[in-house]
């Protein structure tokens, strides 16, 4: 098998390593987890049954019956519950992911406490860096954050919330607010041409108009 595996990494019973994963340090693989080709894990618990799929986790710990990526990055004291799924091209960063919660891709939790049974939309990212300080998030329970949200870090979102997607938080929102910050769609019809490449004039050596 080419795998590697430190002295140091305790493995439980029925435990499932596949080729090419690097499992290193004071890391500990829980009965009947499952360690997929390429993931690299470093002073890390993986609960039971759960499973790591081509991706990174270091210094954090994943509870039960999950699963991880492909492609997701875990790191610097995280903690993501049993039960939870963390998906392709989703990062968590010093932050924790509730029982039952799901950032199913392209996310990004960083400096940010989610609660139970929510749901992070695709293109979520927790604003938690303003130039000078890093400030914390916090979504309280049975929450829904709708794709390509900005949660803007000092923030808290109470339980059983509520945000649409393309909405940037900027303000507490109160348990079981609905939350919409979008901007209204102006369609100007027949107006693309203007924008768009002129593929005939281009063939025939002109520039396309403008």
């Amino acid at each position: 098998m080419q795998y590697y595996i430190e002295p140091t990494v305790k493995v439980g019973k029925n435990v499932i390593i596949q080729p090419f994963a690097v499992v290193k340090g004071n890391t500990v693989l829980d009965d009947g987890c499952v360690v997929e080709s390429f993931s690299y894990i470093d002073n890390s618990y993986i609960g039971k049954n759960t499973q790591v799929r081509s991706s990174r986790i270091t210094d954090s710990k994943v509870g039960n019956n999950c699963t991880v990526g492909p492609n997701a990055h875990i790191r610097l004291n995280s903690v993501v519950c049993d039960n939870c799924r963390v998906g392709n091209f989703v990062e968590l960063k010093n932050s924790t992911l509730g029982q039952e919660s799901k950032a199913s891709h392209l996310a990004y939790i960083g400096d940010a406490t989610v609660g139970k049974n929510c749901n992070i939309g695709c293109g979520v990212i927790f604003v938690n860096y303003d130039g000078k300080r890093k400030h914390r998030c916090t979504v309280g329970d049975n929450c829904f954050i709708g794709c390509n949200t900005n949660l803007v870090a000092p923030l808290e979102i109470g339980d059983s919330c509520y945000v649409a997607c393309g909405t940037t938080v900027d303000s507490n929102l109160p348990a079981g607010a609905f939350s919409i910050g979008r901007s209204y769609l102006t369609v100007k019809e027949n107006k693309a041409k203007k924008y768009l490449k002129d593929n005939t004039d281009s063939r025939n050596g002109s520039q396309p108009a403008v």
